[in-house]
């Protein structure tokens, strides 16, 4: 059995890279899976454009900005160009100066204006923050968000030349009062999409449509401005960027390398699961990263470990603080105030905070520099979003060391023991799906209010499927027809119905002690999670549901220990309502469509809570959900069944490669396991043969599956080598059983989905 090695209350500061490498090592309970090193490398710098205006080159040259890097100029040179520019070179490279030399140039020699937007208000007031201190009074940079003091928002709308905002703030707020902003978008020269890579999915459709409003309004104005879009990590940039935008791909150009100095970096990939067969009770994700969080900030080595949750980060948070006998380690996770986060991040630069457990809401951009060494408490989900967390560490140039920490699931076990396809493979596709209807309707409601629309007006801004869009508005009355023009005729803001951030309902969970709030889950996702009985873990501790009301989204919790976990069974039907694309794949036919997926929770099992063998089972009676999404699927015709000798072990083959095509599709598109769901059958209604659909967990779809359409070869080979090659004999959860099965990973049949997968990709 391994054993746990826990690092000393205290331990000399490490004094050069080899030997915070070793006091990693040390760390971790077994050797790890893989060891990589990256070297250093010089820059190559350009000389400074000659349109740069004197000013800001000054100001520059204050900041410590005496040379420029050779990406840095070529960002600049297209922007100013008035070219779309997508800007993806690695972390820490300067992409900021891409734009900056642009847009502070045109705000101090044309009084022209930039709109600089971020995902998260933290990152939008550290480009602030940065911009305020090169000193330039004439740009007036601005943050204009929630949290702008009301007062003070008209000034910045009149004078300001560069404001910082959120996607959610242009929705809610520029676009709709856009009037009062005339002056500022009639010279808007540039918007500026930092972290490119997270307008993505349900989040990435809204902003796209966002865009193209901000486009109309902006041309009404006077003005026809260039996007500037930028990420560290950005797969198929000129493409992705073209589909955000809405625009051909040749019009926007594409700055992929990275010519900045970099220092060296040491990534070691951690499988403590290896050790399964040893003991029975291995060392989890958790413990390990808390290992190396403790041993480095017992060195004096400056750390962020990585974790999923919110939840967990406070539980890292806080395991690491007693193990390092009360050091001034902290969670940096959303939920937080801005001057709680703004405090954590002075702390991390100053040294006084030796170590941060955060969520990925620390994975952007934020200027924190002097970090040794990252830990990552299980895959990301995606590679764009690990080498956005690696990133995190060695921005002075110093080295720096990356721990990842597989969890049990396909995904994890396959980059670990498979490094070429973090380092050696091109990165995710960001997916979005620019004509998903339940997008569409809002933003076409939005438009019109903003400014009567004809019909050809509407699918020039939106494309085509803005006409069925304004008749379901029309059934609705919501809008109405003069002339030839669309008008908002409704009392309720149009704002209203499109959620930039998912629209999903989401089910408060309450102490029924206190009758706090306590945490909240998809409303979607509530009958599975917080039904009557269920066990439910905050911050570590368990609670028991005692009561799930659907209707007022609220499930009522009491703290609890009873010794078991519960897991909900459920069944499904999946109609298939129409087939969009279809083609041949090996010996069966693959097919991307509409369909229809009925869920509903029928009971739930007690598994003890140290053993996980079932201890009871509980029935349910819950309705049914319903969900209209976009699907993709393959079948196998009753042949070739016999032919792969599947016959006998079909049901099993079938679910169990369902599983892990929906564990490894993350590999290829940017989504999460959680946001793709799968059925399979061993005849299905509709197509009459053995299918297995994976399927957008969104309403009306939100890219993924179609991605899966598009690169089903490489998916398919990919979960083939995940489950073909998994040392497990009969299935494991690192290669065919899925935490979030329904039917309690029954039946599954690991060497029939081997045989099925070969099949299919000849």
């Amino acid at each position: 059995m391994a054993t746990r090695r826990e690092p000393p209350a205290l331990a000399p500061t490490p004094r050069t890279a080899a030997d915070l490498v070793k006091a990693t090592l040390a760390a971790l309970a077994c050797p790890p899976a893989a060891v990589l090193e990256t070297p250093a490398r010089p820059g190559v710098t350009e000389a400074w454009p000659t349109w740069v205006a004197p000013g800001v080159r000054e100001a520059l040259g204050g900041a410590g900005v005496t040379d420029l890097w050779a990406h840095q100029v070529r960002a600049a040179e297209a922007a100013w160009a008035g070219r779309h520019v997508v800007i993806a070179s690695g972390t820490a490279s300067g992409k900021s100066l891409g734009y900056w030399l642009p847009a502070l140039s045109a705000a101090v020699s044309e009084r022209a204006t930039t709109l600089y937007c971020t995902p998260t208000k933290a990152l939008a007031h550290d480009q602030w923050a940065r911009l305020t201190e090169l000193g330039l009074p004439e740009v007036g940079a601005a943050c204009y968000d929630g949290d702008t003091d009301r007062a003070l928002r008209p000034a910045i709308r009149r004078t300001s030349r560069f404001v910082l905002t959120n996607p959610d703030m242009v929705h809610r707020s520029v676009l709709p009062q856009h009037s009062q902003w005339r002056t500022f978008l009639s010279r808007l020269r540039y918007v500026v999409l930092d972290e490119g890579h997270m307008y993505r999915g349900i989040f990435g459709a809204h902003v796209a449509a966002v865009v193209s409003r901000l486009v109309r309004v902006a041309r009404a104005a006077g003005a026809d401005p260039a996007f500037v879009i930028c990420s560290a990590t950005y797969g198929d940039a000129r493409q992705s960027a073209a589909r955000l935008l809405g625009v051909p791909p040749d019009t926007v150009t594409a700055v992929t390398e990275d010519t900045s100095s970099r220092g060296a970096r040491t990534v070691i990939l951690h499988d403590p699961g290896r050790g399964a067969a040893e003991s029975p009770s291995p060392p989890r994700a958790f413990t390990e990263t808390a290992a190396a969080l403790t041993a480095w900030t017992a060195a004096g080595v400056r750390s962020v470990g990585f974790v999923r949750s919110r939840a967990g980060a406070e539980a890292l948070a806080d395991t690491v603080r007693r193990r390092s006998g009360g050091a001034a380690v902290t969670a940096y996770r959303g939920g937080l105030l801005p001057e709680e986060r703004r405090t954590i991040e002075r702390g991390l630069r100053s040294g006084e905070v030796p170590c941060v457990a955060a969520t990925n809401a620390l994975e952007l951009g934020v200027d924190i520099a002097g970090l040794d060494a990252v830990a990552l408490c299980g895959w990301p989900g995606t590679r764009l979003s690990f080498l956005q967390q690696i990133g995190r560490a060695g921005r002075s140039g110093e080295h720096a060391v990356a721990l990842l920490s597989a969890q049990e699931n396909p995904l994890d076990r396959f980059y670990v023991n498979h490094p070429e396809r973090i380092f050696g493979a091109s990165l995710e596709s960001c997916v979005l799906d620019r004509d998903n209807p339940h997008v569409l309707l809002g933003h076409v409601a939005c438009a019109i209010d903003e400014g009567p629309l004809t019909t050809a007006e509407a699918e020039a801004i939106f494309g085509a499927g803005a006409a069925p869009v304004l008749e379901a508005l029309r059934r609705n009355g919501l809008i109405r027809l003069r002339g030839d023009r669309w008008f908002w005729v409704d009392r309720q803001r149009p704002d209203q119905l499109a959620d930039l951030r998912g629209g999903l309902s989401h089910t408060s969970i309450v102490d029924a002690d206190t009758g706090r709030v306590i945490g909240t889950v998809d409303g979607a996702a509530a009958p599975a999670q917080l039904h009557s009985g269920a066990v439910y873990t905050h911050l570590g501790e368990t609670h028991v549901v005692l009561d799930l009301d659907l209707a007022d989204g609220v499930a009522v919790v009491r703290r609890d220990q009873p010794g078991y976990t519960t897991v909900a069974q459920s069944v499904s039907q999946l109609n298939v309502l129409g087939t969009t694309a279809q083609r041949s794949l090996g010996v069966g036919t693959l097919q991307l469509g509409t369909v229809t997926v009925t869920t509903q929770v029928t009971g739930f099992l007690k598994r003890d809570a140290r053993t996980g063998q079932v201890v009871g089972r509980e029935p349910l009676d819950l309705p049914p959900g319903d969900l209209r999404t976009t699907a993709v699927w393959w079948q196998l015709p009753d042949a070739a069944i016999v032919d792969l000798g599947l016959a006998r072990d079909l049901p099993g083959a079938a679910h169990a490669a369902e599983h892990a095509a929906i564990g490894v599709l993350p590999a290829l598109a940017t989504c999460d396991r959680w946001d793709i769901g799968g059925l399979s059958t061993a005849r299905h209604a509709d197509t009459g043969v053995a299918t297995v659909f994976v399927y957008d967990g969104y309403p009306g779809g939100a890219g993924f599956a179609r991605r899966g359409y598009d690169a089903a070869e490489e998916w398919l080979a990919a979960t083939h080598q995940v489950v073909a090659t998994c040392a497990c004999g009969g299935g494991c959860p690192g290669c065919v059983q899925s935490p979030k099965c329904g039917n309690g990973n029954e039946p599954l049949d690991k060497g029939g989905a081997v045989r099925m997968l070969s099949g299919l990709i000849g």
